[in-house]
């Protein structure tokens, strides 16, 4: 802090005073009366759900007294509050049993972060120069009111169209209600890492449009095509409490743990056994460890029921993918696939996971029938220490006319080709909670079509490169400070519904996304209030409750006060045990079969050598939390880079091109290049080259902006298929040495290996 901007701070009889530091102007600092009665120097700790993933883990919160800067009334002052000190897991949640990963702890940072936006804001300049002007909540909503009421009115051309991260609960049943109030409207939910693939595959195998809950802790052999499942794959912290339990937890028994992909990921290198297999060859290598169990009569072809009825040529055997006839395809030797299918058999339960890359490519939804197909056929479906789901809690869902629906990666293109053909055909673009135009490959050129969107409203809390090009910004609460719940659909085996006032008061002048949306609906009347009778968004929550209590009961409350009362001290609520939800195994399957088909690569293979494989980032995950300090400074589990990008090489590959550790390289597609730092490790194919997804933001805070590369902006554009999910594996590169580059890492310095590495 510089001497100019030092500030003293007195407060005077109770009032508010305004102080003026060093007789400058622009240095005046208001003292507000708190709102609430504290406790000095004694910490509360109060219950919350994080939201830095979709394992909706539950918190607790320790709040003290201190000071903080606030905005009030648009002013910017200081206000002596609760403030949030520090962030655990809650102990009696059944997801994460009082742990909680790093990125749940920095979840802190998103509450104090210096550039949240701290008031409406309104476009002052042209789309996407950055230029905003503060403006007050009457103003936001009387702007974005006259264009909604005149689009529902038809007084202006074009629909609603609704954009958001995945959500759960309440929180979706209010966004797509109001959604579905306007005339041919469109609610579209759209992550990176996406879960359409192994829910489009779970539903078809097992009836379950659901991510699976694994109890590995009952799982004696593990079998994971590319599943980081203690990293970012599902529910990690769930996982990697019963990863524990199935190594460590049983005495006498150690259970087994084999892990198939191209570039060794945290998962991987805590597997027994890390076996490289062909980017794309995960299925034929599923149905070869199947046909062993059938062909070596360990398991009949009929035990798989519906899950393997889907698979062309199940019932004969699959003859076409013995292991001799595969081994070159995949990669693997024959040897090693019988010995696993021998191993699985013998020491059950046996449960197969996919995940990450391996349901990624273009053959994504085949590769994960086909180990759901395995699951069924080890008789691990529906059982302890197998594939097993997630009752799940649902409010009900009044709409109005009813929103069309989508999500996934081709619901966005298909937007932005819309409004790119006519721009007019999209009335008022809202967004929350998610970045496309960071998230998608550049090809699809939604950037530009954001530009031409007639009207674009944002409920972020920072700028970023969607954001940007918003004509109105209406800054959501940060998650401690809103009401929050959550009904997660895996990571236990009893229905989940987590809840929890704020922990601590707003410090500016935002306001949580549902309240805006109720007051929306009531402002315009009508069947929106019809359809949304709450005034607040707790309200809403408590409603659910009360039907939740009505359905499940409880031995715990003797009335629906009490069981909302209970749920709030608790963090929420969760049924019995035996409340799980089993794999439809025994079912017909629902029509015909699938054929294996080869995963396709955009590219040609003599021009473009190289599988690119992304990766969630284990602090920054899809590049959401690349704003927080916290997940920049912490060192990669597996190659303790920081602060940036860099590109996996395996060493034979490096040394052929010339490169050597920290070179500068550049990777290049058809659609684009990116420059990064070279990171020469042995745990990746020398046909593979792999960058962490997270870096390269424009417009994303002090702390990500303009640091390192985004490899989303080089992907093919091509979709995995029978999905509308990315097939974000299925584009290949070239790689060439630039120059020098700096390549941070932890206890090294810029340019050198860590200290070990020799010993390594």
């Amino acid at each position: 802090m510089q001497r100019r901007d030092f500030l003293k701070i007195t407060a005077i009889s109770g009032a508010a005073a305004t102080l003026d530091a060093c007789g400058s102007p622009d240095h005046q600092l208001i003292r507000f009366i708190p709102e609430e009665d504290l406790i000095p120097g004694i910490a509360t700790w109060k219950p919350s759900v994080c939201t830095m993933c979709a394992a909706g883990c539950g918190l607790l919160v320790r709040v003290m007294e201190g000071d903080a800067e606030v905005v009030r009334n648009g002013q910017l002052g200081l206000m002596q509050m609760g403030l949030a000190k520090k962030l655990e897991g809650n102990p009696a949640h059944p997801i994460n049993q009082g742990k909680l990963c790093p990125r749940g702890h920095a979840g802190l940072q998103v509450t104090y972060h210096p550039d949240r936006i701290r008031t409406p804001l309104m476009r002052s300049g042209a789309r996407g120069s950055g230029e905003f002007k503060a403006i007050s909540w009457d103003e936001a909503m009387q702007h974005l009111m006259a264009q909604l009421s005149s689009l529902h009115e038809g007084r202006l051309p074009g629909r609603l169209v609704f954009l958001t991260s995945p959500l759960r609960a309440q929180r979706r049943n209010i966004a797509t209600t109001f959604a579905g109030g306007f005339k041919d409207s469109q609610y579209i939910e759209f992550s990176f890492f996406d879960e359409g693939v192994v829910r489009a595959a779970n539903s078809a195998s097992f009836r379950h449009d659901a991510p699976p809950t694994v109890e590995l802790g009952q799982s004696n052999y593990i079998i994971s095509f590319g599943a980081n499942f203690l990293g970012t794959w599902n529910s990690p912290v769930a996982q990697s409490l019963g990863y524990g339990a199935m190594r460590q937890g049983r005495a006498g028994l150690r259970g087994k743990f084999l892990q198939f992909e191209p570039r060794i990921s945290q998962t991987g290198a805590n597997a027994d056994e890390w076996v490289p297999c062909a980017p794309g060859s995960e299925g034929a290598l599923a149905l070869g460890i199947a046909h062993v169990l059938m062909q070596d009569k360990l398991r009949s072809a009929a035990s798989a029921g519906a899950a393997g009825e889907l698979i062309e040529g199940w019932a004969q055997g699959l003859a076409e993918y013995a292991p001799e006839k595969i081994s070159a395809q995949t990669g693997v030797k024959a040897a090693t696939i019988t010995r696993i299918a021998h191993e699985a058999a013998a020491n059950g339960p046996a449960v197969a996971l996919i995940g990450d890359a391996a349901a990624a490519h273009t053959n994504g939804l085949f590769n994960t029938l086909a180990v759901n197909a395995l699951n069924a056929l080890l008789g691990s479906a529906g059982k302890a220490g197998g594939i097993q789901f997630s009752p799940v809690w649902n409010p009900s869902n009044d709409k109005t006319a009813g929103a069309q629906e989508a999500s996934g990666a081709e619901a966005v293109r298909k937007l932005a080709e819309q409004i790119e053909s006519n721009a007019n055909s999209v009335g008022a673009l809202l967004i929350h909670g998610a970045n496309p135009a960071f998230a998608t490959p550049a090809a699809w050129k939604l950037r530009r079509a954001l530009e031409k969107a007639p009207l674009i409203a944002s409920f972020g809390s920072f700028i970023d490169e969607t954001s940007i090009f918003a004509d109105l910004i209406l800054p959501d609460h940060s998650p401690l400070e809103s009401w929050v719940e959550d009904a997660p659909d895996s990571g236990s085996l009893r229905t989940v519904v987590s809840v929890a006032p704020p922990a601590v008061l707003p410090l500016h002048d935002t306001r949580a996304m549902p309240d805006v949306l109720l007051d929306l609906a009531h402002r315009l009347g009508g069947n929106f209030a019809k359809a949304l009778p709450w005034k607040t968004y707790d309200e809403a929550i408590q409603a659910d409750f009360a039907a939740l209590y009505k359905s499940k009961g409880s031995k715990d409350a003797k009335t629906t006060d009490d069981f909302w009362s209970n749920a709030q001290q608790q963090g929420g609520w969760w049924g019995p045990q035996e409340d799980a939800a089993q794999g439809a195994t025994g079912a017909k399957a629902a029509s015909g079969s699938v054929k294996y088909a080869a995963a396709e690569f955009d590219g040609n293979q003599s021009e473009f050598p190289f599988h690119l494989m992304p990766f969630a980032s284990q602090m920054l995950y899809d590049g959401s939390l690349a704003a927080l300090p916290w997940m920049q400074e912490a060192p990669d589990p597996m190659s303790t880079a920081m602060w940036g990008t860099w590109v996996e090489l395996n060493p034979a590959t490096a040394s052929k091109l010339g490169i050597k550790q920290a070179d500068l390289v550049e990777v290049a597609s058809r659609h684009g290049s990116v420059q990064a730092p070279a990171m020469i490790t042995p745990g990746i194919a020398p046909d593979v080259v792999a960058m962490p997804i997270g870096q390269g933001h424009e417009n994303f805070t002090r702390y990500a902006s303009n640091r390192g590369a985004n490899p989303i902006s080089i992907l093919a554009p091509m979709t995995v298929a029978g999905t509308d999910s990315l097939a974000w594996a299925a584009t290949r590169v070239k790689i060439a040495r630039v120059g020098e580059g700096k390549l941070v890492l932890f206890g090294a310095s810029l340019r050198e290996e860590p200290p070990d590495a020799k010993r390594r």
